[in-house]
């Protein structure tokens, strides 16, 4: 019996935090979708499969954003 990928609880969701498509994260991001396809590509990002559409969460798009910040020295 093979195993099922974990199914993502719609309560996890906030209201909030739209799916965005691959252009629109590009959009976001500053970017072009070359560079979100590498990111989902490299697995540096998590992103929602709904059939054959990829969709990234607004919110990982932020926690990846704060984890590239490079803080001043003062």
């Amino acid at each position: 019996m093979t195993a099922r990928p974990a199914r993502t609880n719609a309560a996890n969701r906030v209201a909030g935090d739209p799916l965005l498509t691959v252009a629109e994260a590009g959009e976001y991001l500053g970017t072009g979708e070359r560079f979100v396809r590498r990111l989902i590509t490299e697995r540096r990002i998590t992103y929602v499969k709904l059939g054959k559409y990829v969709r990234l969460q607004r919110s990982i798009l932020d926690a990846f954003i704060d984890a590239g910040r490079v803080h001043s020295r003062q």
